[in-house]
């Protein structure tokens, strides 16, 4: 058996790694605290509108605009941006800049890059079992399952092929997932239409499926392109798409949602988390809304509309009677008020800062259905506003981790996604994973985002980035976890994998073992192996990144130059003098020298370095 695809070869990447040896992640992180302790966390921001702005829905004027605003535009508009794009759309008038972002379909996106499936669906796998138990059940039924026959009597272990297959299904959805996950933020790295990607995020949170319970890539990505092609458009539209979507189908259960017998998911959902919010709604409604959307299931990737099991009998919604339909229901929905102020409310907590007072609430609402429920006048509206650049706004927001990964790699100016280390795991690790929300509530955001703990994964966070170890690197798409990795050398041993593998794991042993016609961990095993086989791997790559260079186009070759530079660059709060004094002189201490003389390897760790400070710097983590 050939597993040498599993396991990872860092020589692979060409890439370079010669300022490793000189590393030293000890002085880093003390450096980190030390500036955690100059700079005040809260601190007063700069470049925004007067204290009178807050609350103001009047636009902005051309006298008020600014480079700083222009940052903040893009920043929460986008993911932020290099100091020339943000220049450029300071040079603009504010209605310029705010048109150009919200009517992005102008814009020719063609050169980012199209999603590329792995070839690991076959044909005989739709549709997939539910469960390990089912695939066998549908396997002693028919003799076979997933298109995998039941090897004949007289062999031994018999479903083995078909439990096999059923870990094989798992394994490679749940890494394709991770490549997809990659290839949405590179999306956003390298889109020139910046608020699809950031609407295309919010929707992801807004109308939450996770990957762990749909366990179909295909079906994911297809929601995924709906939510981008509706993303600043009819919200009717955006309503229709997403109850109509088969990964949201499978991930409420509407499949279950029958005439007799309603599932109430689908119902609930809609009204309490994606339409008009908790209180405007009693239980009679989710019943009638839930009765009303028996028989919208889905054929795998295509929606189905089973009349027989659709109860078109009469109900009573929101205090109005008829034989509705599930279109009926959402028509309803958009003509109450509330739903308006609720949709508009949240896409102004998540552009603009968590409180919003009632007068605002409501004029947003107004805007929002006087404009038939189109999504654009809305963000124009916000984005116009003085209060969206007031000083409660400005640098107010904690960035969620995709925010916080992809805005860094944009204001460096990538135009490749970094892949070392993963970036599914730098995401992960500050609680936010692509595809794979917590719950379908979606993401909290907001202060949640911040615990002691992740602060201070925060701000450890880009250390990988800037300084990377490709030598220690664990790829997610060809190296075995461990429990599974202990079992492949076993069985190259030649030894028996029902024993305990290593200590406490004995009970596990004998459950792997209770069905005689199969063995379930070298079904886990083989699901790696198969999976492995088949995936396109991620191209690992580290960041193309020349700090030299960088500041040296900028014009800055003093250590006090680099450090204004790099500080205005990244932060949108000013950080104190005396947070300025540890910067430069950690510079000038790393460098020997007040200026750059000259490109040396010497010069690039001592830059990356004070980078690294200001990337770990509380205020780094406000957007």
């Amino acid at each position: 058996m050939n597993t040498a695809r599993s396991v990872y070869d860092p020589g692979r990447t060409g890439s370079p790694c010669w300022w490793r040896p000189a590393t030293r992640p000890v002085s880093f992180l003390l450096g980190g605290v030390l500036l955690l302790a100059v700079v005040a966390v809260a601190a007063v921001a700069a470049g925004p509108g007067p204290a009178g702005w807050v609350d103001d829905l009047t636009p902005i004027t051309a006298a008020d605009w600014d480079y700083d605003k222009a940052a903040h535009l893009i920043e929460r508009a986008g993911f932020g941006a290099t100091p020339e794009e943000i220049e450029r759309l300071a040079a603009m008038t504010p209605e310029a800049a705010v048109n150009e972002l919200v009517d992005f379909t102008a814009i020719d996106n063609a050169a980012t890059r199209a999603f590329d499936p792995s070839p690991i669906w076959d044909p005989g796998m739709d549709p997939f079992p539910k469960s390990r138990a089912d695939a066998v059940r549908i396997a002693r039924e028919t003799g076979s399952s997933m298109g995998v026959a039941m090897l004949p009597e007289g062999e031994s272990r018999r479903l083995q092929p078909v439990v096999n297959k059923f870990f094989y299904g798992l394994r490679s959805n749940a890494i394709e997932t991770q490549r997809l996950a990659t290839w949405f933020g590179e999306r956003m790295l390298t889109t020139r239409r910046p608020l699809e990607e950031k609407l295309t995020l919010f929707w992801h949170g807004h109308f939450a499926t996770g990957n762990g319970k749909v366990r179909d890539t295909r079906m994911m990505f297809r929601q995924n392109e709906m939510l981008r092609a509706n993303a600043a458009g009819s919200f009717r539209d955006l309503l229709v798409g997403i109850l109509t979507d088969p990964a949201m189908l499978v991930y409420l259960d509407n499949g279950e949602n029958r005439k007799g017998h309603p599932n109430e998911n689908f119902g609930r959902e809609l009204l309490e988390l994606f339409t008009i919010g908790v209180g405007n709604y009693s239980e009679q409604d989710i019943r009638e809304a839930s009765r009303a959307f028996t028989g919208w299931t889905n054929d795998v990737l295509e929606f189905r509309f089973d009349a027989e099991t659709h109860d078109d009998g009469e109900k009573t919604f929101l205090a109005r009677t008829g034989a509705f339909n599930g279109e009926d229901i959402i028509d309803i929905i958009l003509d109450t008020p509330v739903t308006a102020e609720y949709i508009g409310a949240k896409l102004y907590r998540f552009f603009v800062r968590e409180e919003i007072d009632d007068v605002t609430r409501t004029a947003l609402g107004a805007t929002f259905r006087d404009g038939g429920y189109e999504l654009r006048p809305l963000l124009r509206r916000i984005f116009l506003s003085r209060d969206f650049y007031s000083q409660a706004s400005y640098a107010s927001q904690i960035k969620s981790p995709v925010q916080l990964v992809v805005s860094t790699y944009r204001k460096l100016g990538l135009t490749t996604l970094p892949t070392i280390p993963d970036f599914n795991r730098l995401t992960a690790g500050l609680g936010q994973t692509l595809f794979n929300p917590p719950n379908v509530a979606g993401w909290a955001g907001g202060r949640t985002w911040i615990t002691p703990a992740l602060l201070l994964e925060r701000g450890n966070l880009f250390r990988g980035v800037l300084l990377p170890d490709t030598d220690g690197f664990w790829a997610p798409d060809r190296s075995l976890p461990g429990l599974y990795a202990q079992v492949g050398r076993r069985i190259e041993a030649g030894m028996n994998i029902t024993a305990a593998t290593q200590e406490g794991d004995a009970e596990s042993s004998l459950l792997a073992d209770r069905d005689e016609d199969y063995n379930t961990r070298y079904g886990g095993y083989m699901g790696y192996v198969m999976a492995y086989d088949r995936l396109t791997l991620v191209p690992r790559q580290t960041a193309e990144l020349d700090l030299a260079r960088l500041l040296e186009e900028a014009g800055a070759t003093t250590v006090e130059a680099i450090v204004d530079h790099l500080v205005r660059r990244f932060l949108r709060v000013p950080v104190d003098a005396a947070a300025r004094d540890v910067l430069v002189a950690h510079l000038r201490d790393e460098l020997g020298d007040d200026r750059i003389a000259s490109p040396t390897p010497q010069v690039e760790r001592a830059l990356r370095s004070l980078l690294y400070l200001v990337l770990s710097a509380p205020e780094y983590q406000l957007a």
